[in-house]
């Protein structure tokens, strides 16, 4: 008995297999070719919010964490002027926060610096804002530190879908927009969050930190300290 061939895209002049209702990210990853992004994470439903997995199709550019994959679609994403795109959304994330990388905990094993690297990113290109963000210290063992967080909702999906907590939310507008907790008080001290949540691991960068735990892998050793992010897909 004949089965069908499984239906297949193209990915910059590769074929990509995939399962029917599968978007692009999630078919290039099962067949292990990267994409870069910061908000998709595999274990949630993709939101299409930091636009970084953004790629071309017949000219235009769509993100591939929300778009279905279909039959005998040629999707770019390795040309230069995308990769230049995402570099600059890269560099955007970096002057809207306060990223200090040199003495971050969480340098070595932060998704937006190794995908500065992995972008080729030399330097910040826009002007930086310094922007005032709180940080709240509050809870005995969890850190929030605004300056940090690049608004990809990873801990709010966590912290309602897996932890079932429902702690964060997002609000605010333009560079006032903010990572929020709900709370009585709207900050960690008296919410249900915890250290072990996965809110916290799930943080690419170190917006939200374990207290007491800063610099337990010595810089040198990291995720990315030798590794190319591309070269570590169980991360995203």
């Amino acid at each position: 008995m004949s089965t069908s061939p499984q239906a297949t895209f193209k990915l910059d002049g590769r074929d990509i297999p995939f399962e029917p209702g599968q978007t692009i990210m999630q078919a290039a990853q099962a067949a292990g070719a990267y994409i870069p992004h910061l908000c998709h994470h595999a274990d949630f439903d993709p939101i299409g919010s930091c636009k970084v997995c953004s790629v071309r199709i017949k000219g235009r550019t769509v993100t591939s964490c929300t778009m279905p994959a279909s039959a005998g679609m040629e999707v770019e994403s390795e040309a230069p002027d995308i990769n230049l795109d995402r570099q600059r959304l890269i560099q955007m994330l970096f002057v809207e926060g306060n990223h200090h990388c040199p003495f971050c905990e969480k340098s070595g094993n932060c998704h937006l610096q190794a995908l500065g690297y992995h972008l080729g990113m030399q330097d910040t290109h826009f002007v930086h804002e310094y922007p005032q963000h709180a940080v709240d210290a509050t809870h005995p063992d969890v850190l929030l530190d605004r300056s940090r967080c690049v608004l990809c909702e990873l801990c709010v999906r966590a912290s309602r879908e897996v932890d079932g907590k429902n702690v964060f939310a997002i609000g605010g507008r333009g560079l006032k927009t903010e990572l929020l907790i709900n709370s009585p008080s709207g900050t960690l001290k008296d919410s249900a969050v915890a250290a072990t949540d996965r809110a916290l691991s799930i943080c690419p960068t170190g917006a939200l930190m374990p207290k007491r735990q800063g610099f337990v892998i010595p810089i040198g050793q990291r995720h990315y300290d030798h590794a190319d992010i591309a070269q570590r897909p169980e991360d995203t």
